[in-house]
Formats: structure tokens, sequence, C-alpha cells
């Protein structure tokens, strides 16, 4: 590795940017909407950029370069099964009950749909959740800086992850704390492109060093070339997941509970400046989200192939962040650290130069994730608990003062977070992990309100209280193989089943709490009152007069667009399979 100036300048021109985006919008922040909601203004295009760059996080580049070197090419059903079907859905059946409804957050819909318990039983599991989410965004960047060396010289080597802690939370304190939500939607549409400016070429270059894809055939076994080969038993494929797990886990459960009630990627599409842009918001994003894996998961498999030592080519042994020393599995073997596959690459591939441009690419998707997260955390937790709990009844002022605040509060337990996300060597499991247990449950809940009007605020509360219990007590009592008990489960002291992986045991997880919900909440509705039929107008689908699309050209109807995207999926499908 060498850093040259030019490398320094484009980093340094970057955070600059960014910093420079939420001074320029400070002085439009004069009320809580203004900086929650952007004033529900921005165009349909730009939404549908900050829709997908807010999840275009480390999760997606690392975790999925990650995921990519681990399971190979079947990583692609996390894009291709888990989440344009999904991203297709919210477009054209959710988010008319999203935007016509006014809410302002997820929790709050569900409050106008049943009740007030819950909405605060989503209310807070959503806030920790987001804090986990934005911690393990924050963790990668400060791997990332870590291994790199950025700081050596600057401070002593024992420091190094701390700083970059510290770094990277400063940062999109900053810009979220003056520009608020309509600063993070700028800034994400702006790393979007940065993403695929210092990505591009990486993959180019990759596949001219090690023979293109069918260099990448030969060196690698097949179940990881193929993404449906071997999915007929667990123990065939690399996931280690059949495709029941698959499909009804990620392609209907994780999916459609991540995309269609997350309020981190649902707030970008309510900012949009009308219903019809809202509901294209997610299929215009769902096009470039479908070319992702060639710029994310792609690397992930070159990384493997490259001089390959013992079949994980430049993968390094993963090492402990805070004490330098190997990490080794239950058995004693030593596990490797496919976070850093894309970081390798970068290392590896790029002279000085274009280097800054991949590594500033980054650093851009690790502000992504957070700033996502913690723009949605302070919105929950003003809007729907503190407003509602804590302060009723104050001015709007108090309320912008207390937005700025929770985003400080925010940013200081997601630094705690991404202390905990150290035990994972592949940040993709730590999140679908969280997912499974708070989107999971709550998807049976979106389902049933949206589309069964006969489901009751009793139901709903005790069918998701019951999921998550679920899936907590799932997680308990399973363990991936090889792993110890502890945060990859097993902690309630008894272990009844061991998953081939960490991704399988999430998947199931997701099925179990999402089943459990639906069943619990059916039972229950069923022998308590529902709310008048006039109460839920807009709020329940077959209650809900449907809007004309008549004034729209054919190229800007939902389904339209939808049809398209879908063809363009099924292609895919087939010619990876």
């Amino acid at each position: 590795m060498h850093l040259g100036w030019v490398d320094w300048l484009l980093m340094l021109i970057y955070f600059g940017f960014v910093l420079g985006i939420g001074f320029a919008l400070k002085r439009y922040m004069k009320t809580s909407n203004d900086f929650f909601l952007a004033g529900r203004a921005i165009p349909a295009w730009v939404c549908g950029l900050a829709f997908i760059s807010a999840n275009l996080g480390a999760q997606e580049v690392i975790g999925m370069g990650a995921s990519g070197a681990k399971y190979g090419i079947i990583t692609s059903h996390f894009y291709w099964i888990g989440a344009i079907p999904a991203m297709l859905f919210v477009g054209l059946f959710m988010m008319p009950f999203y935007y016509g409804s006014k809410a302002r957050s997820v929790p709050e819909y569900l409050r106008m749909r049943y009740d007030e318990k819950t909405r605060a039983l989503n209310a807070f599991s959503f806030a920790i959740m987001t804090v986990f989410s934005s911690g393990i965004s924050m963790y990668a960047m400060a791997l990332l800086i870590q291994t790199l060396g950025l700081l050596h010289g600057i401070v002593p080597d024992g420091w190094i992850f701390h700083v970059s802690v510290a770094l990277s939370a400063m940062i999109v304190l900053g810009y979220i704390f003056l520009g608020g939500l309509t600063s993070a939607i700028y800034n994400e549409v702006l790393q979007f492109f940065l993403i695929v400016a210092g990505f591009l070429p990486l993959v180019w270059v990759g596949l001219r060093n090690v023979g293109g894809w069918d260099g990448i055939r030969r060196t690698l076994p097949a179940s990881m070339t193929h993404s449906w080969r071997g999915m007929l038993h667990a123990n065939t494929n690399p996931l280690g997941v059949e495709i029941v797990g698959l499909v009804m886990g990620l392609g209907f459960v994780l999916s459609f509970g991540y995309w269609c009630t997350d309020f981190l990627v649902i707030q970008r599409a309510m900012a949009a400046d009308s219903q019809d842009a809202a509901r294209r918001v997610p299929i215009i994003a769902a096009v470039p989200k479908m070319l992702f894996p060639f710029l994310v998961i792609l690397p992930g498999l070159i990384a493997v192939c490259v001089g390959a030592h013992g079949g994980h080519g430049i993968i390094p042994v993963k090492v402990d962040p805070l004490s330098g020393s190997a990490v080794v599995d239950a058995s004693g073997n030593a596990i490797y650290n496919y976070d850093l596959a894309i970081p390798m690459m970068l290392l590896h591939f790029f002279p000085s130069g274009i280097l800054g441009l991949g590594l500033t690419a980054l650093l851009a998707s690790f502000m992504s994730g957070m700033a996502g997260n913690v723009t949605a955390f302070n919105t929950v937790w003003t809007y729907d608990i503190y407003q509602s709990y804590i302060r009723k009844g104050a001015s709007d002022e108090h309320y912008l003062w207390m937005g700025r605040v929770s985003t400080v509060g925010g940013v200081l337990l997601s630094v705690a977070a991404a202390y905990a996300a150290t035990s994972f060597n592949n940040i993709m499991d730590a999140l679908q992990l969280i997912f499974s247990m708070v989107n999971a449950p709550l998807f049976a809940t979106f389902l049933l309100g949206m589309f069964w009007k006969r489901t009751t605020g009793h139901g709903a509360f005790a069918g998701l209280l019951s999921g998550t219990i679920t899936a907590m007590a799932h997680h308990g009592l399973t363990l991936p193989a090889g792993a110890t008990p502890g945060i990859h489960g097993g902690w309630l002291g008894h272990v009844i089943y061991t998953y081939p992986s960490d991704m399988a045991q999430n998947l199931w997880t997701a099925i179990f709490a999402f089943s459990v919900n639906l069943i619990v909440t059916i039972a229950v509705s069923f022998v308590t009152e529902p709310k008048p039929e006039s109460e839920l107008v807009g709020l329940v689908y077959s209650l809900t007069p449907r809007q004309s699309e008549v004034h729209l050209a054919w190229w800007q109807k939902p389904q339209a667009l939808a049809f398209a995207v879908l063809l363009i999926l099924l292609l895919l499908n087939v010619v990876f399979a």
C-alpha cells in the first residue's frame, strides 16, 4: 500500500464536502418537519437514489463482499430474491398507505392502524435495531482504517481502532446535526455515485487479473459460481440453507420485512414530493439494485481467486481489533476475516490516486449506512417516544431541538454497538440476525394490518410480542456450527439444534418469528373487537380508494416500471442459475 498526497486530498475533499452540505442546509431547518421529513419536497429520482444508498452502507459493500468470498455467487439471492420483489411490492401496494396516511414514521402508522401499545413496542425495538445497525457500519469503517494503517504514525497502534470509531462518529454527527434528513439524502446521492465510480474499475481490473468469469469458474468449486445449484439440501451449498429456508426465510420474511417495514428506507420514499413519486421511489431504486451484485459480490469472489493460498486468496486471518491477537474457532482453527475482502482488493489492485478514490468510495458507504440509521433513530425517538410518552404538547421548536439532541445520543449509542460487532467475521451475518428479530415478526403485523381489516390492536400487539420473543428464544437455543455459545446463539444454556452456518440460523429465526406472529395475531383478532371501518379508510387496502393514474405517461406508471424490472430479474436468475 502506498497512499500519495492525491489519495489523502480526495478523502479530505470528501469529508469537507459532506460537512459543507450540512452547513449549507442548516438555515433551511426551521421546523421539525424540515429536519425529520425534508419538508416532503424531494424529487422522486433523488429519493430513489437515496432509498438505495441508505441501504448501501457497510452491510452492502463490506458485508456482501464478505458473503461473496465466504459463500459465492449464491449471495446474489440477497438481491434477486431477497430485495427486488419486496421493493416492487412496497412501491405498488404499501407506499400509498404510508404516504397517504400522513404518518411521520412507521411506528406512527401502527398507532393509526392499531393502537398506542403496538406503536410503542415497535418504536422501542426499532430504535434499538437502528443503533446496532449504525454501530456495525461504524465498526466496519474503523476496521478498515485500522487494517489499512491510515492513522499509523499519528497515534499508537493500539489506539487506531478507537480513534477510527471516534472519527466516523464525529463526521456523521456533524452533517446530520446541521442538515437533518435533507442533508442525509443529498449526501447519500453523492455517496451512490462515488461508490459506483470507485468500484467499477476494481471489478474490471480484478476480472482481467483472474481471467474473467470463466477464470473464476475454473478456480472455485461449482457451488460458489452457481446461484441455484445445490439448493435442494442444506449440506450441498456453502450458505447451508435449503430452498425452503431460502425462499421463505430470505425471499419472503426477511426481505419483505426489511424493505416494507424498515423506517430507514421508508423514510426516504416518504420525503418525496407526491404520492405518485413516493410509489416510484423503491421501483426506481430496484433498477441499480439488481446490478449491484456485480459491484459488491463479484470482488469477494475475485479476492478468493487472486493468489490463492489454502483456498482463501488474499483474505487475511481475523485479528481481534482490541487485543491484536489472531481469532480461532471452537476447534482452534484460524478464522478468516471475510469483511476485508474488498479492502484487500483495493490494496492489491489500485495504485496511488485510484486507491484514494476506492477508499473514498468505501468511506462513503460507511457514512451512508450510519447516517441512514441515525436519521431514522432521531425521528422515531422524537416523534414516537419522546413526544408520545415523555413531553407531550411542546412547541415545534422544542421537538426540533430534541431531534438534534437525539442525533448526538444515537451516535454515542452507536459507538457502543460498534464494539459489540467485533465478534463477527461477516457483518452481514450480524445484520441479518438483527433483522430476523425485529423486522421479520413486524412484517406479519403489517401484512395483516394492511390487507385484513379484521386485525385488531390487541392481536397485533400480542403477535408482535410473541414473534419477537420467539426469535430471541430460537436464537438462544440454537447455534451455528463451530461457534461458541454467546452472541452467535446458545445463550440460554442448552443448544437443541446446530445449523450449518450463521446465515441458516438467521433465516430460520426469521421464519419462526414471522409464523408465530401471524398465528397469534389472527387468533387474538378473532376474539377481540376490531376498529370501525370508518377509522380504517386510507389504512387498509380494501377500504382505500384507488388513486387515478390516467395523468401519467406509461413509463411513469409504477405497474409498467415494475413489470420491466421483473423481466430483467428473471433473466438474471436464469443466466446465473
